[in-house]
């Protein structure tokens, strides 16, 4: 089975295509056939091409037009023709599998794509403004491209969807419910395969586990997991709640806002820009949303860098307290994503506050970029795991559990 992930950014489009038996998946992610992305610069009619196969093929190029849809088309069309080639035609391609971020109520499971789930992303985008249009390009791109094959939407905020009404609910109005203002958390598709993939390197069972998953990238979030289950998680309505992240602000005080409104004259929308985008590590260092920069900066003394990544540190750990009140214990401290598999200085600094629990890393093991590993001492009562992060792959094998299904 020849099956198409796309998985739909803000400012990207990355793609890659994987050729699974149609008797059983692999335990282990295989290596995609063929890999491409999109990056959209600033000028919107700009895109750069980047395509790499299995074989080591490569293709980099700009190319030129208005439809983002045109751009990814351009893409695709890298599978079947040129040095990239790995398939003769688009019509091999049996499902395309792709990552929307923003399910409601009404999504808590993968789906076949139908009219009706492409008006729900739709009606669901001003909840997350900045993927859900994204990825309903993506959908339309590959209808353009490959006509009838089926597609399915693998929803972030399906794996959550087990939070207890405690966790999920806000302290509001009963109508915020009624009108579903509550917790749907994100980063499901990341932290379900982490998850498992934890369970699979330490040989455990991942229902006898109690996990903290921490997805650390430009968007940060954790996960509290039980039984295989989400049971809490840091962000909630939005992707805006929880953790400080590269240049979302987090949890804040919501008082703030209103202040704001009222003595500064900000709109919605400026309100919406600085949560957003000029808060977290770039509003407080004024250097990046990029970590290794303000690492960078707070070498050369730079103090609000230095401040930025302490309360990045105080806020990773107080988040991390919280999920361990909610699981009663802990047995799987994991870290993913960019930061949480790069950054040994983070990993370090968080495990330091939880040494009351019996908590020890291997400093030599943390420090030598460990892949899917145990970074834990041998008698550290908590295991504590370095999760390289396969979104693709979990999407992947979710299209392909809904084909088996379907045939």
């Amino acid at each position: 089975m020849k099956i198409l992930v796309l998985n739909a950014g803000s400012s990207s489009q990355k793609s890659c295509l994987y050729e699974i038996a149609d008797d059983a998946l692999p335990q282990s992610a295989p290596k995609p056939l063929w890999e491409g992305k999109v990056n959209w610069t600033q000028d919107r009619g700009v895109a750069e091409i980047e395509v790499k196969t299995a074989s080591g093929a490569t293709l980099h190029e700009s190319i030129y037009g208005d439809s983002r849809q045109a751009h990814v088309a351009y893409m695709l069309y890298t599978l079947s023709r040129g040095a990239t080639k790995v398939i003769g035609q688009l019509s091999e391609i049996d499902v395309v599998g792709h990552r929307v971020v923003h399910g409601g109520q009404d999504y808590r499971h993968s789906v076949v794509i139908t009219e009706e789930v492409k008006k729900a992303i739709a009606r669901l985008s001003n909840l997350a403004p900045a993927h859900n249009p994204a990825a309903l390009e993506g959908i339309e791109a590959i209808e353009k491209s490959l006509g009838e094959v089926t597609q399915v939407a693998v929803f972030d905020t399906g794996f959550h969807s087990t939070l207890p009404d405690a966790a999920a609910i806000y302290p509001g109005p009963y109508e915020w419910v009624e009108q579903g203002i509550r917790r749907y958390g994100f980063h499901g598709v990341s932290h379900q395969y982490c998850a498992g993939r934890a369970a699979q390197v330490l040989e455990r069972d991942l229902a006898s586990l109690r996990i903290i998953s921490c997805h650390l990238g430009n968007g940060c979030s954790l996960a509290a997991i039980k039984d295989g289950r989400s049971i809490d998680t840091t962000m909630g309505f939005t992707p805006l709640d929880g953790l400080m992240m590269g240049s979302r602000c987090g949890s804040i005080d919501p008082g703030i806002l209103i202040y704001l409104l009222r003595q500064s004259n900000y709109s919605a929308e400026s309100l919406d820009y600085v949560l957003n985008k000029a808060s977290g590590l770039r509003g407080i260092s004024g250097v990046s949303s990029d970590l290794p920069k303000v690492i960078e900066a707070i070498a050369q003394g730079n103090d609000r860098a230095q401040l930025a990544w302490d309360m990045y540190v105080h806020r990773l750990r107080s988040g991390i307290g919280s999920m361990l009140a909610s699981l009663g214990g802990l047995d799987v401290l994991l870290f993913t994503a960019g930061i949480g598999e790069k950054s040994a200085g983070i990993r370090q600094a968080v495990c330091e506050a939880f040494g009351f629990l019996g908590l020890k890393i291997d400093l030599e093991k943390n420090q030598n970029q460990p892949v899917d590993q145990d970074i834990a001492t041998p008698d550290s009562t908590v295991r504590v795991l370095v999760i390289h992060t396969q979104e693709d792959w979990a999407i992947a094998q979710q299209s392909w559990q809904i084909m088996k299904k379907n045939v």
